[in-house]
């Protein structure tokens, strides 16, 4: 059982309608109510609940008569909540245990209501904010895990090294994009939602959800599955420049939660696992590379010379993300993780290698014109001990940075970077980031010798550095409608784009030229098709606008006589006249230093289907 606790100054709910054939029957009176001074238990029963019901419910009762004279509230309301644990117990019995739950509160003198189970319900809540005011705890039929008390206190930090409260900061900052930030994260403000149209460009380039799988998993489309391909082997390329030794590896994405590295990493994770039951145990499918890597590790033979160095795998990851929270290339319960591990001797080696990594988290950022927003998930001692290289990092940056400090010894890192962008709607989008592990070599026994043979444990830097494959390409496409809010076309970079040059032969006649013009792109591994279809030379055109191929090469008896081939210039409203030798320098040139990956369709589009996500593009575009 987990139990989500909130000292409410107000609380009032409202059942609307029941959300389950087996919802309680209740009377119109207890279908809604209000308090003040109220410690709300949001409570999710998870299966196995019952078979240790006394157990659980005598530490639970435990845990609120401990709780309530420090919080002196006036009435406990169990509010039934299934967001907690993807584990529900079966319907009845949750019902049964938050009965039980209900009664013994009751026989112990406690002033307890219980909100209607099994329907959608309103809800409108005010917590009071002081440190007791949300705990979070896990009761189990063996024991009483208590999740550990977060008391967050947020500050914003120049890059002059200036110290605000957040709402100081506000009243003097003119930087929008942060402003923003600090008042979602730090003050809590609700944000509009909305769909923008970055989420039609994605699905323009064949992203969908899969109706046949689980919520949260998508599918993949010819087009899309060169960005996919395109963004990996480019994390490859980033990995590498950082200057030390990276190793690319491979592994499994279940782990088994009865080994204590696993579990107790899962547990510092949070609440969004993803797990199975199988042959009797339990396991957590991957929410990064962590585990696989971190047990690569641990069998190899490490010396002080060997150090530092990256492990790197583009990690099939899983998060158990609530159903209305999931968002096409953003937040999925399945997504794609260039995970990049650096192991380090201390912790004075980890800061160095940080510069590099925060240099290039961000020049490639710019790279699409933008820039992040950063919160600073900073533990007390760490931030005290250290403001002079956090101020360093800041500075870097060029503009403030929302800090948020934990508790000393709580989670395995002591800081935790998040980048953001403001996305097309005003919201803050998390894309790369970086942490600094202390805790993990030794829960997994990573070793290595130092100078005098003594065995120590390495300090681990967590990165993405351009964010999971799905949140880089999230940030592509918002950029994208970014422009096209600017009143200017929507492009994506070059290295990016799936066809990169389409040839287009106005007759029949021109096909031998054209074919020997497009067999010469491909032999430069520019990601090149020809469109043979006997339809008009305007309609073609029109389709290879729709798809955003960057380059058009039209090819008619002019070219042909000439030897030379005629280049319209995607959102520049121009074309060319150019030899071909011209043309693949110029290509060759915007493409230095990016990956060339493989065509995913037929080089002929005639040998293509109808291609349902482009289908839908033209009827939602039109003409282009």
């Amino acid at each position: 059982m987990r139990t989500l606790n909130i000292h409410a100054e107000e609380f009032c709910f409202k059942a609307l309608q029941k959300a389950i054939d087996d919802a309680e029957e209740v009377s119109e009176e207890r279908q809604g109510a209000s308090f003040r001074n109220a410690l709300v238990i949001f409570v999710t029963v998870e299966e196995g609940d019952d078979k240790g019901l006394d157990k659980i419910s005598n530490e639970f009762l435990e845990d609120v008569k401990e709780l309530l004279p420090k919080l002196k509230a006036d009435v406990v309301v169990l509010y039934p909540y299934a967001h907690l644990s993807p584990n529900l117990a079966p319907p009845h019995v949750a019902l049964k245990v938050l009965k039980h739950l209900e009664k013994i509160l009751k026989d112990n003198g406690i002033n307890v209501y219980r909100a209607p189970f099994g329907w959608y319900k309103s809800f409108m809540i005010k917590c009071y904010g002081h440190p007791l005011s949300e705990l979070s705890r896990e009761f189990k039929p063996g024991e009483l895990v208590r999740r550990v008390q977060i008391t967050k206190e947020f500050l914003v930090v120049t890059p002059e090294g200036k110290v605000f409260k957040p709402e100081e900061f506000l009243k003097i900052s003119k930087d929008e994009e942060l402003n923003i930030l600090i008042e979602k994260e730090a003050l809590k403000k609700e944000l509009k939602g909305g769909k923008g149209r970055a989420s039609d460009y994605i699905r323009k380039f064949g992203f969908e959800w899969e109706p046949m799988s689980d919520s949260g998993h998508m599918r993949y489309e010819p087009h899309a599955t060169i960005l996919m391909d395109a963004v990996a082997e480019y994390s490859w390329k980033l990995a590498k420049s950082l200057g030390i030794p990276v190793f690319r590896v491979r592994g499994t994405n279940m782990f088994n939660l009865k080994l204590k590295p696993v579990r107790e990493h899962a547990e510092l994770f949070g609440d969004r696992l993803y797990e199975i039951d199988m042959d009797g145990d339990r396991f957590v499918l991957r929410y990064a590379a962590c585990h696989q890597q971190f047990a690569l590790v641990k069998d190899w033979v490490l010396s002080y010379k060997d150090l530092p160095f990256g492990l790197l795998e583009i990690a099939d990851s899983y998060r158990y993300e609530q159903k209305g929270e999931i968002v096409l290339l953003f937040r999925m319960r399945k997504f794609h993780m260039p995970d990049l591990h650096i192991f380090t001797k201390d912790l004075n080696e980890a800061l160095k290698v940080i510069y590099k990594v925060q240099e290039v988290i961000f020049n490639e950022i710019r790279k699409l014109g933008r820039s992040y927003v950063s919160i600073y998930n900073v533990t007390r001692r760490f931030f005290k001990e250290y403001f002079g290289f956090i101020v360093e990092l800041i500075r870097r940056e060029g503009r403030p940075a929302l800090i948020t400090l934990y508790p000393d010894d709580i989670y395995y890192w002591v800081l935790n970077v998040e980048y953001n962008i403001i996305d097309e709607l005003k919201r803050p989008r998390e894309i790369a980031t970086f942490q600094i592990d202390i805790g993990n070599a030794k829960r997994f026994g990573i070793k290595y010798l130092d100078e005098k043979g003594n065995e120590r444990y390495p300090v681990i830097i967590h990165t993405a550095l351009i964010g999971s494959i799905e949140r880089y390409l999230y940030a592509v496409f918002d950029t994208a409608a970014l422009m096209e809010r600017e009143g200017k076309c929507p492009t994506i970079p070059l290295w990016l784009a799936p066809i990169q040059a389409r040839i287009i032969p106005v007759k029949k006649d021109h096909m031998e030229y054209s074919m020997k013009v497009l067999e010469e792109l491909l032999r430069n591994n520019i990601r090149a098709d020809i469109d043979d279809r006997d339809l008009s030379l305007g309609k073609r055109i029109r389709e290879a606008g729709i798809e955003w191929v960057p380059y058009i090469v039209v090819i008619g008896d002019r070219e042909v006589k000439t030897g030379t081939i005629n280049v319209r210039f995607r959102g520049k409203g121009m074309q060319k006249s150019m030899r071909l030798e011209e043309f693949i320098k110029m290509i060759n040139k915007e493409l230095e230093g990016y990956p060339r990956v493989d065509l995913t369709l037929p080089h002929r589009v005639s040998q293509r289907p109808s291609l349902p996500y482009l289908r839908e593009v033209r009827a939602a575009e039109g003409p282009t």
